[in-house]
C-alpha cells in the first residue's frame, strides 16, 4: 500500500464543509440540525468535527455569546486544488506523465464538452502566463 500523507477529509467532515460553504456561516447547533440528525449522529460529534476542521484550518471561528459560529476559511476549489496537489505530489514520483493522462481521462469520461472546456482553460493559462513573462 502506498503511503498517503493524510486522509484530508472523511465523510462528516466532507458533509460539514458542504453546509458551511452552502449558508456562510452556522454555530454548533444549527450545523447538528442541518447535518447531525439526518445521520443520526450526537452534538458531542458535530462539536468534534468542526474542532477538528477548525484545527486543519480550513474552519474561521468566532465567539458570539457562548457558542462560536463557524465559517469556511477556505473555498471549495482551493481546497479541491489542495487535495489535487497532495495526491499527486504522493503518487506521482515527480512525474506529471500519469496525472495529466488521469485527468484527461477524467474529462473525456464526463462528457465532450468538458475536453472543449480543459483546452480553453490551458488557453487561458498560457496567455496567462504569456502576460506574466513581459511584465
Amino acid at each position: 500500500m502506498l503511503p498517503v500523507k493524510r486522509p484530508y477529509l472523511g465523510e462528516l467532515e466532507t458533509a460539514v464543509m458542504e453546509h458551511l460553504w452552502h449558508c456562510d456561516s452556522d454555530d454548533a447547533k444549527s450545523v447538528h440540525q442541518k447535518v447531525g440528525t439526518k445521520r443520526e449522529i450526537s452534538l458531542n460529534t458535530i462539536q468534534s468535527t468542526l474542532e477538528r476542521l477548525f484545527r486543519k484550518k480550513l474552519l474561521n471561528r468566532e465567539k458570539v455569546a457562548y457558542a462560536y459560529v463557524y465559517s469556511a476559511a477556505i473555498e471549495r476549489g482551493e481546497l479541491m486544488s489542495r487535495l489535487i496537489n497532495d495526491v499527486v505530489n504522493t503518487l506521482s514520483d515527480g512525474k506529471s506523465d500519469y496525472m495529466l493522462s488521469a485527468f484527461v481521462d477524467f474529462a473525456a469520461r464526463s462528457d465532450e464538452s468538458s475536453l472543449d472546456k480543459l483546452e480553453r482553460l490551458i488557453a487561458l493559462r498560457r496567455a496567462e502566463n504569456s502576460t506574466d513573462k513581459q511584465k
